[in-house]
């Protein structure tokens, strides 16, 4: 059902996008207040179903591209996603009905809602990872076959312009990251255009309201002083994300975390008072957890670190030492665990060396 966002939906919306985004995704909070800006000028967001899209209509995602920790500290001027998208509609003589996230973690939650306040466009409830992905090529939208390429990207001085790889949307997402570094580390992309029929063949559905739904969950956890596992459970129970394992309990004892290559690249270990071991990898996002030597873990899943008292998510730009967490993991729908899209965004397509196995089924063994 289409519905209308408003400014009171937006912080369990940031903090649900912010346990989405798997420690990644770009901290959704900067992107949060420039949403409220735009809906107390412009008034609510439409967001609309998936399933009422027309089948002719033309949707284009937009987002921001760049590695997390330079996001932290490069405050957009809030016009590059509508100069992307008004560039892309330039170069392709394709008007936007619609647009929609890349991705259902961290800022890109934000940013076509942000999009969607200043220009009116309905924002479509799906997005084409079902979490974040660190590279452009990581779509559902993608596996499913929709053309990321011409991509129109643009930064917050006015620059802007078009990278057209044809079919080759890992070129496109070269070409793009290096045009991103060169622009600071941080810039506004638009990409993907499609209709709203490849929009219902291809998207996560509905994960805008997903986020809203994890958010409240860990917000009425932390008022309760419930359990997060329990009350995380039941509201995603109905959900295509319906499996949530814990995973490890602990601090923070060691972080070695580095910028390379437009990418927030590292690792986080964890120790339990019993002397356990959780080492989890990232790039950008969360990629694997490995406990005593056992993967319990591992993408396309979600792996998220919370705080032990408040049960808010932790980014890892924000991981430091002494902190106590919770770990969980979150099972992705089955449109993620295809062959086809583990091709594109499974473990070997990360350096990793393992077979993707469903969190449910790993972290018990």
């Amino acid at each position: 059902m289409t519905w209308q966002l408003t400014v009171d939906d937006l912080d369990d919306l940031a903090r649900g996008a912010t346990l989405l985004g798997t420690g990644g995704g770009g901290d959704p909070y900067i992107g949060r207040l420039m949403v409220q800006r735009a809906i107390e000028q412009n008034g609510s967001i439409t967001i609309m179903d998936p399933d009422e899209l027309p089948d002719e209509i033309t949707v284009i995602p937009t987002a921001q591209m760049g590695a997390p920790t330079v996001i932290m500290e490069r405050i957009p001027a809030g016009t590059e996603p509508v100069d992307a998208l008004r560039a892309l509609e330039k170069y392709t003589g394709r008007i936007a009905e619609a647009t929609m996230p890349i991705e259902c973690g961290g800022i890109n939650s934000m940013i076509p809602l942000l999009v969607g306040a200043q220009t009116g466009l309905p924002v479509v409830d799906a997005d084409g990872m079902g979490r974040a992905f660190p590279e452009l090529q990581m779509e559902t939208f993608n596996v499913y076959g929709v053309q990321g390429s011409p991509l129109a990207i643009a930064d917050e001085v006015g620059h802007s312009f078009i990278v057209d790889t044809a079919d080759d949307t890992p070129k496109m997402e070269w070409l793009a990251r290096g045009a991103t570094i060169r622009l600071g580390g941080a810039a506004h992309i638009a990409e993907y255009t499609m209709t709203g029929r490849q929009a219902k063949d291809t998207a996560v559905p509905r994960t805008i309201t997903l986020a809203l739904k994890a958010g409240r969950a860990l917000r009425q956890a932390r008022e309760s002083h419930g359990d997060v596992i329990s009350i995380l459970s039941a509201a995603l129970n109905d959900t295509l994300y319906n499996k949530v394992v814990p995973l490890f309990e602990g601090k923070v004892v060691d972080v070695e975390r580095t910028t390379d290559r437009g990418f927030t690249l590292g690792h986080a270990l964890f120790t339990a008072d019993d002397g356990g071991e959780l080492r989890i990898t990232f790039q950008n996002e969360n990629l694997v957890a490995v406990r005593d030597g056992q993967i319990v873990a591992g993408v396309p899943d979600l792996i998220c670190v919370l705080e032990a008292d408040t049960a808010e998510p932790i980014t890892t730009e924000r991981l430091r030492f002494g902190q106590r967490v919770r770990v969980i993991g979150i099972s992705t729908p089955d449109m993620m665990r295809t062959p086809e899209a583990l091709n594109v965004f499974g473990p070997s397509c990360f350096g990793l060396d393992h077979e993707f196995v469903p969190v449910e089924d790993s972290a018990v063994r």
